[in-house]
């Protein structure tokens, strides 16, 4: 069954996590789980997964629950990881090379196909396999190898342009590692992943050494993935907790 268009993305997170737990029950042999078992193994919200799952048309029946790998096989298809998506690095230094190398991104769903990088001592280089090509020639290397996905890891005063490169390329979907936020085009997707945030909150979490301050941060924190039962938004959804009960290294690869 088909993605329903206002899909939001904090839906499209949380099945991302059901799909790794299923495909962690899956390598276990396990052949059938209940929205109950499911959220007690993987730290979830039995009620949550079966109105993230009623979106999308019926998938278990009430009393026997869900069969494992149908439903695997249906989020598999719902998150559009039946199809290979094509992606291009747009900077190969350590950030760049690490991910072009990395095993979530390249599987049968994903693939780096390029990468640019503006130092000539990388140029002509292969990194995991990919050919680095000059920054200046982005957009061609994108059209030429049909990448859909963009990768930005590039310093922040270079990502903008780099942003519009890929957008004049056609591309309509960019991940950016890249510390500044960018001016959206309208049509293209942009998802930004600031790692010194994430550090800089646990610093905060760190210094919080007496009970009142201890208070005051949970009172802010964000909700864990069980409690966002009805929630239409949140700043992020949280779900390592889920990914680290189930244990894999590489989400939805299939076996």
């Amino acid at each position: 069954m088909s993605e329903p268009v206002e899909t939001s993305a904090l839906t499209l997170n949380r099945l991302s996590v059901y799909l790794r737990c299923l495909r962690t029950l899956e390598c276990e042999g396990v052949q059938r789980v209940s929205s109950q078992e499911l959220a007690d193994r993987f730290h979830l919200s039995p009620s949550q997964i079966r109105r993230d799952l009623a979106q999308f048309g019926g998938f278990g029946v009430r009393g026997v629950g869900y069969d494992v790998s149908s439903l695997a096989e249906r989020l598999h298809r719902v998150l559009r990881l039946d199809a290979l998506h094509r992606l291009i690095v747009v900077g190969m230094g350590n950030l760049g090379s690490a991910l072009s190398t990395y095993l979530g991104f390249n599987d049968s769903s994903f693939q780096v196909v390029a990468g640019v990088d503006s130092d000539p001592g990388r140029i002509g280089t292969r990194i995991g396999g990919v050919l680095v090509e000059p920054y200046d020639d982005l957009a061609a290397v994108a059209r030429r190898c049909e990448a859909d996905i963009g990768v930005l890891t590039v310093p922040a005063d270079a990502a903008p342009a780099a942003y519009r490169a890929l957008v004049e390329a056609g591309l309509r979907a960019v991940l950016n590692f890249a510390p500044v936020l960018l001016d959206e085009v309208r049509g293209v997707r942009v998802k930004n992943v600031d790692l010194r945030v994430h550090l800089e909150e646990l610093a905060v979490h760190l210094g919080a050494t007496d009970a009142d301050s201890l208070r005051e941060l949970a009172a802010g924190a964000q909700v864990p993935a069980r409690d966002l039962e009805g929630r239409a938004d949140s700043a992020e959804i949280e779900p390592s907790s889920a990914l680290a009960a189930a244990g894999e290294a590489h989400p939805h690869r299939r076996g």
